[in-house]
Parts: C-alpha cells; structure tokens; sequence
C-alpha cells in the first residue's frame, strides 16, 4: 500500500498528459479517488503498516534507495491523501465549469499528480538525497501550477516563488554535499546513528534547515507566499497552502530530531520559537490589513506556519535524570494537531473563496454583502474553517493551541503563552471580518452564478474534517 500512495499519482500524472477534455478529467479523478481510498484504508488500519520499509532496485542499504513508515511519515501520508483526494473533486467540478479555464485543465492534472505523488514519496523517503529530489519534483510542479490562471500577477508571483524554490533546494544540496564528504553515506538512519558534532557536519545542518525554512515560508522568509498562494486558481492555492509547505515541514522534524539531535541545542531551537512567533504574529496582522479575500487567507497562512516552530523550544533535552519530560507528549501532540487542522481548514478556507470568486467573478472584501444568504453553505465553510484557524473548542486547531499552552506553561517556557493567546485574537478579528462583510445587506442588487453543489460540498467536508479532528485527537 505505501508504494501505491506514489504510483498512482504517479501514474495517472502520465495518462493525464496523454490525453485531453474529458477523458483527462476521467483520468485525473480516478486517480485521486483511488489514492483517497488507499488514505481512508490506512487510517482505518494503520498498524497494517507499522514499521514498513523496503529497498528499490534490489540494492541494501545504505547504497540503495530506501523507503520507509513510521508514524509521522504515516500521519502526513493520510493527511495529503485525504485533503489531495477532496481537492481532486473540487478541481474536478471547477474546471468544467469554467470555460475560460479549458487549457489550464489541461495542464492542471498532470502536474498535480505528479506533485502529489512526489509528496507522498517525499513522506516515504528514507536518505536525504532522494528527500532533495522530490523536494525538486514538488517544488517544480508547484511553481507551474501557480502559473496556470495566466494572469501576470500569477505569472509575477510564480517567478518570486521558483526563485525561492530554487535557492532553498540548492542550499539544502550544498548540505547533503557537505555530509556525504563527511562520512560516506546519506542514509537517514544510518547517519542518525553515526553524526557527529564536527564542523563539517554543523555547516550541513545548518545549510539544510536554512534551504527548508526558505520553501516553508517561516517569516522572513516569507516574500513569496501571499502573492503565489493568492493569485493562483482556487484548487491550486488550496494545494499550496494545505499540502505543499507540509512537505518541507516534515524534513525539518526529520533532519532535526532523526539527523542531528546532537546540533539541535538550546539556542538554534529558541531562534526557531522566536522566527515562529514572529510569524504568528505578522501574518496575522498582515490578514487583518487585506483588501482581498484570497490575500487574506495567504497571509494567514504565514500566521498558521509559526505555530508549527513552537515545537522546538519546547521539545528541549532536559538536564539531569528524569528522562522524557512530561510536555514532551504534549507539545507533540499540539503540533501534529496543528499541521492537521491547518491542512484541512485552510484547504477549505481557499476552495470557499473559490466558489465566492466563481460566483461573483471578484474576491473584493467590499462585494461580499449579502453572501451569506445568497451562498450560506460556502459562508458556513468559512465558519467552521474560521472556528479552528481560531483555536475555538471542539476543533483540532483548539486541540493544538491547548497542548501547545500547556507544553509552554510545563516547561517553564511561559513567554510563548501570550504570543499563541494574542495569534488566536488577531486570527478572530480577520475571521470575524470576513463574515462581517458577508452578513452585511448589499446596497444593489448582487448578481450571482450559481455554484456548483460538489465544489460547496467538498469544501464543507474538509471544514468538518478540521473540526472533527478536535474529537480524535
């Protein structure tokens, strides 16, 4: 099953580009619903797959290319493939729709899969080499894929982005060279076990965490985000956003806790607290000041992401005999919790405004009047989505913010509190705006297309999924 989560896409990426119109269409949704069910059945069973590893083209380790799950692999691999599978079917009803969007069809299926099914590898890959390759593979098709509206916003925003993505790969190489030099071999584990803290092996860490904070949009390495996320077409923002900044997150976890402990001290771990806090902060004020929905949820996105670096500060070896401290749980807990939820509500937080645009052909704060009663399912989906986003009791994103309060007041580390506490009011006030505008009545008349009911219902599903994610938790 795990090699499937990659063939499949991989696969259907090469059909896609072989054929055209409907039977593309056929293609690309058989593939994405095929790679939902293969989600939906390793959630329902994951210790089917636990401890699964294997080697490609026969060779053992460490020459060969290896592939490996375990739970943090597992979890990201069921996240993408549930939310890709939903974002298949909203795609799948958004471009036929759009008439305008015909050629973009055409070139939006192949290069989503084979992002996807890079993605997927990304979370199976097992050496740091091939981590760089897939980096490469999602990177590319991302950066095309922002292109596709073919607006010189879109096409301005995917050069800053393919800039960014270029330097972050090529600086995470320069890494990758500087441990192959050093001991020989880029095998995951096998490093792990061997690493040392030597120059050398300082240099690559350090150039590896750089080139991965650059393609997650940690602020201030953030320039490219808002414009990529909030000029693509609906579908890709929602890949961008939920999925995409996901990949190079995970290698951050696996090259800080797996690769390098040893280098993961006190003070690169409270940098990364305070780059995320920062973020928290920023990107939600910077939502607050927006004028367009779509940039709105962009820079909210850049709020979200400094969550994510909390985990570190609080993750910190303690001195002294008493082994794992109890917050450890805790803070991991908040931080898987938060990739979830954001994954799922910001996903449906871009596929709402896509149908706002779809409907009313603008994503103007100020033509919003009245959309709630004209779309009340797509202005439900904000809701809920605002709800986790939020913090608010019973989602996931409330799960997160908790353990992560609790993880902070544990371990003594009591000044991240009133940053989580200050994101969660500003993120209300950008939430609040939002309905505002859409409960507000319309001095003219509004005149709305209407919506497709797959496109407001996949985007429901994934603002439920985000709530529901607070009762698994």
């Amino acid at each position: 099953m795990p090699l499937a989560f990659v063939l499949v896409p991989f696969l259907g990426a090469l059909l896609c580009s072989l054929l055209r119109g409907r039977a593309m269409t056929v293609a690309g949704l058989s593939a994405g619903l095929a790679t939902f069910a293969f989600g939906i059945g390793l959630a329902l069973a994951p210790q089917a797959m636990s401890g699964w590893s294997t080697t490609l083209g026969g060779w053992p380790l460490p020459l060969g290319i290896g592939q490996r799950l375990d739970g943090l692999g597992m979890i990201f691999l069921i996240l993408s493939a549930l939310a890709g599978g939903l974002i298949s079917l909203y795609a799948g009803a958004y471009f036929p729709a759009r008439k305008e969007t015909e050629q973009a069809a055409n070139h939006f299926w192949p290069l989503w899969l084979l992002l996807w099914g890079g993605l997927h590898a990304l979370f199976l890959a097992a050496d740091v080499f091939n981590a760089y390759i897939l980096l490469e593979v999602v990177g590319l098709s991302s950066v095309a894929l922002t292109t596709l509206s073919g607006r010189t916003a879109s096409l301005t925003a995917a050069l800053r982005y393919l800039i960014a993505a270029m330097a972050g790969s090529l600086v995470f190489l320069l890494g990758v060279v500087f441990l192959y030099g050093e001991y020989g071999f880029l095998d995951l584990q096998t490093l792990g076990e061997h690493v040392k803290p030597t120059l050398p092996t300082a240099a690559a860490f350090a150039l590896m965490l750089f080139g991965l904070l650059l393609k997650t949009a940690l602020l201030p390495f953030h320039f490219w985000l808002p414009p990529a996320h909030g000029n693509a077409t609906a579908p890709v923002s929602a890949i961008l956003s939920g999925l995409v900044v996901k990949g190079s997150f995970y290698l951050v976890l696996r090259i800080w806790f797996e690769l390098f402990p040893a280098m993961a001290s006190s003070v690169p771990a409270q940098f990364l607290g305070v780059l995320g806090a920062l973020a928290i902060l920023w990107g939600s004020y910077q939502a607050l000041r927006q004028k367009r929905l779509k940039l709105l949820v962009a820079h909210s996105t850049v709020g979200q992401i400094g969550y994510l670096f909390l985990l570190f500060p609080l993750t910190l070896p303690v001195p002294g005999p008493m082994g794992q401290p109890p917050w450890l749980l805790q803070a991991w807990t908040g931080t898987v919790c938060q990739a979830v939820s954001h994954t799922a509500a910001k996903a449906a937080m871009f596929l709402a405004v896509g149908n706002i645009i779809y409907g009313l052909g603008s994503d103007r704060m100020d033509n919003l009047r009245e959309i709630a009663g004209r779309l009340p399912l797509t202005t439900f989906t904000l809701a809920l989505s605002g709800v986790s986003l939020m913090g608010l009791p019973p989602s996931g994103g409330f799960v997160a913010k908790w353990m992560t309060l609790n993880a902070a007041m544990a371990s003594g580390q009591w000044w991240w509190v009133p940053v989580i506490v200050l994101g969660g009011l500003l993120t209300a006030g950008y939430v609040f705006l939002m309905l505002s505008y859409a409960f507000t009545p319309a001095t003219e008349p509004v005149h709305l297309r209407p919506v497709p009911l797959l496109m407001e219902g996949t985007a429901l599903l994934l603002a439920i999924l985000s709530i529901l994610i607070g009762f698994g938790a």
